[in-house]
């Protein structure tokens, strides 16, 4: 063997491979960047309709050109407790589908103009003023990398055409017989697996092929392995995560798997059938310039006829893994510190799963002020309700913890700038949020310190301190659904009401201080209602902060 032309072959393979990657990367964060508004909106309209999550895993797979990011960022959706898990098998049959476009893009003749493509889209993205040409011109130059890349690993399989020793290697994969799929397909399975890229593994296949390496069914069966093989992404992504996600990941593998074992069941007849539609049979073969054709139909055939026979059966997949993965005793609290990592390369989807985060805290805070006031009006105290407030207060100070982490490492890399803004946004809120949650658990304090010193806030106080709580939960409540809603508020109006709670505690307060006048009030009893009256204005102060950072209408 040529040592010299050995190491140029694998070099200029590994080079290709690696520009090929980095094309997938790049038009997928280009295609992300143009239409992340969309994105969001598309997972949003997400229903129980098993053919509606169908086609939203398909669109958004087909703009982000990966069913690994999709199944990655639908495992951290269901974790984060947004996505139910019918919903999120729904879009993972969809994500099938949507990943078979790889393939025929492929198929676009344009090999040769891959490179001046790539070189006049990165001028264009490193010049151009306006964000949303630079990322479509990174898109473009993603698909120039692609074919680029693509031409790379094609010519550089080339001359192993010529050695025996490879020609004797390659003859070993051969679907000429059933164990010989077999073979093909796990060995398209293991080689995605370890790559962790069924586009990677498309592209090295579809050298292999035109440079007369391995013969077309040879192809098509690794295909059908390689299927099979980029579900450990989402299985990866689901550890640590709750039992919903990993029933979610788990979905996806069975899926595939039993999709595998029914066509290479029928592989002579699928392969005959391809040969039909193509125009060709197994006499004359697939040629070469027909080989990419021939690969993005597998891939296409397999997924729909995969999702067409499963789709129906959604509710049985969803029992099975169910059954696979059984409940639990005990309540389990969705996280998003365990996926954050990999949700970063979907900034449109990720921002998505913080702002659900962002809720979680509002709704957790409505909670608290109604055990607050069940405290404060409770002559016999109940510890355990008291018990749950501290708690979540503890889990409200965790869960903003893990969003500044995840935001901050999120806009850390190359994102669009209304993600950006977006991501700046829910920091803030999380941060008011978990303010607020601290002054509720100081109040609760107050209230428990009183009770130790023997001591009760009179009949007239405790009837202004009620109606202080109430026009400050009513106003929360308020903020809070101009969040959930995320529309453009009155802030004129928001300012107005902040004000009026602020005139009426100052209100309270004076007429407290004619009780400490009259002596009605002991010293330290004082001293704590004045403290109460005071985070009621913190809570109320940091309501406003929130309201503040909702856009103006």
């Amino acid at each position: 063997m040529n040592v010299e032309l050995f190491l140029k072959i694998l070099f200029q393979v590994v080079g290709g491979l690696g520009i090929f990657l980095l094309g997938i990367k790049h038009m997928s964060e280009g295609m992300q960047a143009v239409a992340g508004d969309r994105l969001r909106k598309m997972i949003a309209a997400v229903t129980n309709n098993r053919f509606m999550a169908c086609g939203v895993g398909t669109l958004v797979t087909c703009m982000v050109q990966s069913s690994s990011v999709t199944t990655v960022m639908v495992v951290g959706l269901v974790n984060s407790g947004f996505m139910t898990l019918t919903q999120a098998i729904g879009v993972i049959m969809g994500a099938n589908i949507g990943t078979t476009i790889t393939g025929w893009i492929l198929v676009l003749k344009i090999g040769k103009y891959g490179l001046p493509l790539l070189g006049v889209m990165a001028l264009v993205y490193l010049f151009a003023r306006r964000e949303k040409l630079r990322y479509a011109a990174m898109a473009v130059m993603g698909v120039g990398m692609i074919f680029f890349g693509l031409e790379l690993m094609a010519e550089g399989f080339k001359p192993l055409a010529g050695m025996p020793e490879f020609k004797a290697w390659f003859a070993v994969f051969q679907a000429d017989s059933y164990f010989g799929i077999i073979k093909c397909v796990v060995a398209g399975c293991v080689l995605t697996m370890i790559v962790q890229s069924s586009s990677a593994t498309l592209g090295i296949t579809i050298g292999l092929a035109e440079a007369g390496m391995i013969p077309f069914p040879t192809a098509a069966a690794l295909v059908l392995g390689e299927n099979v093989g980029t579900t450990i992404t989402a299985l990866l992504a689901s550890l640590n995560t709750t039992r919903n996600a990993r029933r979610a990941a788990l979905s996806h593998t069975i899926f595939n798997l039993l999709g595998s074992i029914w066509i290479t069941a029928l592989f002579p007849v699928y392969i005959l059938f391809i040969y039909r539609i193509m125009g060709t049979d197994a006499v004359t073969g697939v040629g070469e310039d027909q080989m990419r054709q021939g690969v993005a139909m597998v891939h296409s055939f397999f997924n729909i006829a995969n999702t067409a026979l499963f789709l129906p059966l959604l509710p049985l997949v969803a029992k099975t893994v169910k059954w696979l993965v059984p409940d639990r005793k005990g309540k389990e609290t969705p996280h998003l510190s365990s996926l954050n990592l990999r949700m970063l390369s979907m900034p449109a989807m990720a921002v998505q799963q913080s702002k659900e985060e962002i809720l979680r805290m509002a709704d957790s805070v409505e909670k608290m002020l109604v055990w607050l006031k069940a405290a404060l009006d409770d002559r016999d105290p109940d510890p355990d309700r008291n018990a749950r407030l501290f708690r979540r207060e503890e889990i409200l100070d965790v869960i903003q913890k893990e969003i500044v982490e995840f935001l901050s490492q999120m806009v850390s890399g190359t994102v669009p700038r209304e993600i950006t803004r977006e991501a700046r946004r829910q920091l803030r809120q999380a941060d008011e949020y978990e303010s607020v949650s601290d002054y509720i658990e100081s109040l609760l304090k107050l209230s428990l310190r009183l009770r130790k010193a023997g001591l009760a806030i009179s009949e007239e106080g405790l009837r202004n301190l009620f109606a202080l709580h109430d026009q400050i939960a009513q106003y929360l409540r308020e903020v809070n659904l101009a969040v959930r809603e995320d529309e453009p508020i009155d802030q004129a109006d928001f300012h107005a009401r902040a004000d009026e709670v602020t005139r009426q505690m100052k209100v309270y307060r004076e007429r407290h201080l004619e009780r400490v006048q009259k002596q009605e009030v002991s010293p330290i009893k004082s001293l704590i209602y004045m403290d109460m009256l005071n985070a009621y204005r913190k809570i109320r102060d940091h309501a406003l902060n929130i309201a503040e950072t909702l856009p103006a209408r």
